[in-house]
């Protein structure tokens, strides 16, 4: 696999195919993901549940968000890396342009940030710095207080109309790539046709451009009952972890995930 830039993601969508994309923490399963051929790797903020055991991602800090961005970009090749901002550290245009230039000195490609419109002027200046971005919408776990807790997003219309609404505002103002997570397959469509940016959906149906998952997820390493959206690919690969990362690009690419069972309508 050639280096992933942003340029090969917006080819990928113009022609159709579809990529993959996996939460990633260290270089050693950084490594792996490349060979592996997944072609963006998150440094999620997930790693404050799965890593440090933590019921949700706010303690999560901006050192330890540095400190595994640079782990995993000393493991990689060829993966487009992508970071997140954590919880308050882009709450005002400073902080947000301090955090991101720490991140991507630790090797980032591009930050992820969760929220709406609100935040056209950070990723206005985040861009006019030379700092590519993604937005988070939909189900943003960082908000998890505001929202009530982990619940599916623009159910009814007008929801859905605001979240549209934001795809648009972010995207003019200047965001390279969209996320989005627990919404319903119908309007993750919406979203997916009305931007020119490349949309990855996590509970958003099959008509995302590309398709994430949090690696313990699909390795099948989680507490409880898991979520409607996550499939095991440990046990449909050939047993081995790098197999089941191989799996799970081959079932993005085809089209046979995310199925029925993994979509919300």
């Amino acid at each position: 696999m050639k280096a992933i830039t942003m340029n090969t993601l917006r080819n990928l969508k113009q022609t159709g195919e579809k990529f993959s994309v996996l939460t990633c923490y260290d270089a050693t399963f950084s490594a792996a993901m490349a060979r592996a051929e997944v072609e963006v790797i998150l440094i999620g903020d997930s790693l404050g549940m799965v890593l440090q055991g933590h019921t949700s991602t706010l303690p999560v800090t901006i050192e330890d968000m540095a400190y595994h961005t640079a782990a995993v970009a000393r493991g990689n090749q060829v993966s487009l890396l992508m970071a997140d901002m954590p919880f308050m550290s882009y709450a005002s245009l400073d902080t947000a342009l301090t955090n991101a230039a720490l991140l991507m000195r630790a090797g980032a490609h591009l930050v992820k940030l969760e929220g709406g419109a609100w935040l056209a002027e950070t990723v206005t200046q985040l861009t006019r710095g030379g700092i590519p971005v993604c937005i988070h919408l939909g189900l943003t776990p960082q908000s998890v207080n505001v929202m009530g807790g982990y619940r599916v997003q623009g159910r009814d219309d007008a929801a859905a109309q605001q979240l549209l609404d934001d795809a648009l505002a972010v995207q003019a103002a200047g965001a390279v790539m969209l996320l989005l997570e627990c919404v319903p397959a119908s309007l993750a469509a919406r979203v997916q046709q009305a931007l020119s940016i490349p949309v990855i959906g996590i509970g958003a149906g099959l008509n995302c451009d590309g398709q994430v998952l949090v690696m313990h997820d699909m390795l099948g390493l989680h507490a409880g009952k898991p979520a409607r959206f996550v499939k095991d690919f440990l046990v449909s690969g050939d047993g081995t972890i790098e197999g089941a990362f191989k799996a799970y690009v081959q079932s993005v690419k085809s089209g046979q995930y995310p199925a029925e069972e993994h979509t919300f309508q």
